[in-house]
């Protein structure tokens, strides 16, 4: 029987669909432009208006039952006034226009604080990338599909992975969606519409064997509709999370001390997102708070190595068609060749900079003032192989799946948490390990990349990036050789 049919509306591209957002909201463009009026009254640079319609649920499966269910509907609009580098902001839950008008007098008088001029100007850009690129089009909207079909899609992952290995005793699925309709207006007279899909499937199993347990999570997730949860993807999560059970039984603590890494392809990418990738956002540099102000032009790693944020990513978790400021979405270097060639910019400091932004103006929801954020971050291939950076090694350790970790932003230390890996002896992996700590520095880890893979993944978790405000993002590395960090052991 089929549970799902296609979706009404894919992308929103047309004079006739922006119409279609502007009664979703009950606005008309003199309405937008009184209010951007409204705002600026009190002297502000520049205005922007971000309306969002955003619908979520998810489902979970505990041991075969319905465990918990959620529905949520999210709607309204936030107002935004700068003033050199000052912001003023609000927002309102509702988009009458009595309503409306009251938070732009507020964003109006936060912003009015007299601040020195610096000649500097906000500016209408020129994007580098088409406006009407379509990232992520739906074949099957969310919306229309039945809960009995998404239970019965995760009933089938957890026999699946208790198909797989026996010694599962406990298995959690979980599926969440949410499908948001996005509409934003500026003081330069741009209207931009934005209708983001984004769908999650997660499975956590609990292994016991001998009085012993383990437990491994995987997850997937896209900017797609309901046609991404099929056969096969079901077959991918079960065959992941079984992976590595044997060895993890068999891992022990390995004797700590400073030593050569080998970080795998993929998932180590949350290493260079969180210990290196916020060292990069203008906000930081702006304000002198990162290890890289100051630094643009200038060589930091190995030419080996080019570092990119990609908002680009067709059905990425971190794909944009637009970022939250109406800037379209494109593929920014922060590193190429070695040196450091931009950081990711919103609007206020690439005003700052003189440059134009980069599509990075992203927020959590219409509640939020739009900052430098990520989005798929990843450092592209190298020459080597990964066998060739492990046979290098006389004596370290190869490292596959990290969890929770710290970093400082302004000196640029971390401390990640290591879920498993393995020795490396003599060129060789032998021991596996597990719960050990990776302590080092980010330009300093960043410095000691002596070998990059030609293995490079994206990992398609589900990656949330936590800074205020929470986005989705992802982030991938192909394998890499580290010449010292410190592994905290026995």
């Amino acid at each position: 029987m089929q549970t799902c049919r296609l979706a009404v509306m894919l992308h929103f591209k047309t004079d006739m669909d922006k119409q279609a957002f502007q009664d979703r909201f009950r606005v008309s463009i003199p309405q937008l432009e009184r209010l951007v009026g409204t705002a600026l009254s009190q002297g502000g640079d520049y205005c922007d208006l971000y309306f969002e319609h955003t619908i979520y649920k998810d489902l979970l499966l505990k041991d075969g039952e319905v465990s918990s269910g959620s529905f949520h509907i999210d709607y309204g609009v936030g107002i935004r006034v700068l003033k050199g580098d000052k912001t003023g902001y609000s927002y309102s839950e509702s988009t009458e226009m009595a309503d409306m008008l009251c938070a732009a007098k507020a964003a109006a008088q936060i912003a009015q604080a007299e601040a020195p001029d610096d000649g500097k100007r906000y500016v209408r850009h020129n994007p580098k990338t088409l406006s009407d690129a379509d990232l992520y089009p739906v074949r099957t909207g969310w919306e229309t599909c039945s809960p009995v079909w998404l239970m019965s899609m995760l009933g089938k992952l957890e026999t699946l992975v208790r198909a797989k290995d026996s010694r599962a005793v406990k298995v959690l699925a979980r599926t969440a969606w949410s499908e948001s309709s996005i509409m934003m207006f500026n003081s330069f007279g741009e209207l931009t519409c934005d209708f983001r899909p984004l769908g999650s499937i997660v499975v956590s199993a609990v292994f016991s064997e001998n009085g012993v347990n383990e437990s491994k999570t995987s997850s997937r997730s896209f900017r797609q509709g309901a046609e991404m949860i099929s056969d096969r993807l079901l077959e991918e999560l079960a065959a992941d999370v079984v992976s590595g059970i044997d060895a993890r039984f068999q891992a022990v603590r390995p004797k700590g001390g400073k030593m050569p890494v080998v970080m795998g392809a993929g998932a180590s990418g949350i290493l260079l997102h969180e210990a290196m990738g916020h060292s990069f956002e203008a906000d930081f540099n702006r304000k002198g708070q990162s290890v890289f102000s100051g630094m643009t032009g200038k060589k930091i790693c190995d030419s080996s190595i080019s570092i990119v944020d990609d908002g680009t990513i067709a059905g990425n978790r971190g794909a944009c068609n637009y970022d939250d400021e109406g800037i379209p979405g494109q593929k920014t270097y922060m590193v190429r060749d070695g040196i450091l060639e931009s950081y990711l910019h919103d609007r206020v400091s690439a005003r700052w900079y003189g440059v134009d932004p980069t599509g990075n103006g992203r927020r959590e929801s219409f509640r939020f003032n739009p900052i430098p954020r990520m989005r798929a971050t990843y450092m592209e291939n190298g020459q080597a192989t990964k066998e060739d950076l492990i046979s290098s090694v006389k004596k370290g350790i190869y490292v596959d799946e990290f969890s929770n970790g710290q970093v400082k932003i302004g000196e640029g230390d971390f401390t990640f948490y290591v879920k498993s890996g393995f020795l490396i002896e003599n060129g060789r992996l032998t021991a596996p390990v597990k719960d050990i700590n990776i302590i080092g520095n980010g330009p300093e880890a960043l410095a000691d990349i002596t070998g990059v893979g030609n293995d490079l993944k994206i990992d398609n978790s589900t990656w949330t990036c936590g800074k205020d405000q929470s986005v989705a993002v992802s982030c991938g590395i192909p394998s890499v050789l580290v010449r010292s960090l410190t592994v905290g052991g026995e």
